[in-house]
């Protein structure tokens, strides 16, 4: 593929992280008298109050259809906005762009397919001080497909957006400017997960980074276990894994362990990756996922089979027990090379430094155990994957 066609996808997906904008409105005042204004700033911060929380929901709304339609009256004519990458001003700029990245445009049919964004969350909006709004932050990921290259990698990107708001406009406040920030590049190390703005060479690095072809992987054992990407940080992801049912086992080698499981396992759906976690007393456990919540429930199915053969006595002798994890937030750091000892350690600890340079407190007691992922067969070729795991603890992100 020619070098200018990868330019320009970078181009383009760098006007895609800006999905949202804000207006700019003049509030009229008139003379009062000093009760008639009391009265009259009551009225205007409730109906600013409203006027805000409509807002909050548009944005849900948008985010949800990605922004199809756009609704502009909520949206200033010279709306600015900015990102890593990229700046634009004008709400026709804004609603152009998103389309592309939509492949809503000619353009976009070209450059992308597959675009889409998650909201975790909508804050802020306050109103202070009669007429001034605090400014709305969203929490979001997004992704998207360059189909404009041969092996059509995809970008994901998860961070905030920052909404300035003013009262006005034909829905009673606007947005004036937003500001996009990307986990992966921007938030300030040392703090509780504050933002920065860097230079625009760091996050086109960021970005193609993540369009260079992947090298040969070894294919995974099974189907994964889904999760929905929380956050792409520098070094690490945050997932949120449903609740899901498994079999556990004490193991002394794992590869007998894969035997063991395998065999248990048999004529039901295991799922990967094979979850292992080594404790410091040296004793040792391997999970494999058989079923898991699906969206809007709290638990799986059950696994009746699974609970009918722990009850043999083979089986019981390999201590093989059925287990149901609750649905959590986990943070991932990824590794190439062989799961041995030191590999696993290190990337464990570099994961740990990364969680606390960003403000991400872990759950406690994982300090005494290391968790490690994999999703390829013992013995498969090619570039393998592999990931420690490590629980954050509840209020321990913003999540």
């Amino acid at each position: 593929m020619a070098m200018p066609k990868i330019i320009v996808a970078v181009l383009a997906l760098a006007a895609v992280s800006q999905a949202f904008l804000p207006h700019r409105q003049v509030v009229q005042r008139t003379q009062s008298s000093p009760r008639s204004l009391k009265i009259m700033a009551s009225a205007t911060t409730t109906e600013l109050e409203s006027s805000v929380s409509d807002l909050k929901r548009v944005l849900e709304r948008e985010y949800i259809s990605f922004f199809d339609p756009m609704e502009r009256d909520y949206y200033s004519p010279t709306v600015s906005f900015e990102d890593p990458m990229t700046a634009l001003a004008g709400v026709d700029a804004y609603q152009n762009n998103v389309d592309m990245l939509a492949s809503r445009t000619l353009m976009g049919k070209l450059l992308f397919q597959d675009a889409g964004i998650v909201l975790h969350s909508v804050e802020g909006g306050e109103i202070s001080q009669g007429t001034k709004i605090d400014d709305i932050i969203t929490r979001w990921t997004l992704r998207v497909t360059a189909k404009v290259l041969p092996w059509s990698p995809t970008a994901r990107f998860s961070g905030v957006s920052v909404y300035q708001v003013v009262p006005g406009g034909p829905k009673g406040v606007m947005v004036e400017h937003q500001t996009d920030y990307w986990d992966s590049i921007n938030i300030q190390p040392g703090t509780t997960g504050d933002y920065q703005k860097v230079d625009k060479s760091v996050a086109v690095k960021d970005f193609l980074n993540q369009l260079k072809p992947e090298n040969a992987i070894a294919p995974p054992s099974a189907p994964e276990l889904p999760y929905q990407l929380l956050r792409r940080g520098n070094g690490y992801e945050v997932r949120q894994y449903p609740s899901y049912s498994s079999v556990k086992m004490s193991y002394e080698r794992r590869d007998l362990a894969f035997e063991a499981m395998g065999s248990f396992t048999r004529g039901m759906t295991a799922l990967a990756p094979a979850i292992m976690s080594v404790e410091d007393d040296s004793s040792k456990s391997m999970t494999w996922p058989l079923e898991y919540a699906p969206p809007g429930q709290s638990s799986p199915p059950e696994v009746t089979k699974a609970v009918e053969r722990a009850e043999d006595p083979r089986f019981q002798a390999m201590n093989c027990q059925v287990e149901t994890f609750p649905s959590q937030v986990i943070a991932v750091g990824s590794f190439s090379d062989a799961i041995l000892e030191p590999v696993v350690r290190k990337a464990d600890r570099l994961l740990r430094e990364a969680l606390d340079r960003d403000g991400l407190r872990v759950e406690p007691g994982t300090d005494s155990r290391v968790t490690f992922a994999q999703y390829d067969a013992v013995y498969s070729m090619g570039k393998r994957r592999g990931e420690v795991w490590i629980p954050l603890k509840d209020g321990g992100h913003p999540w």
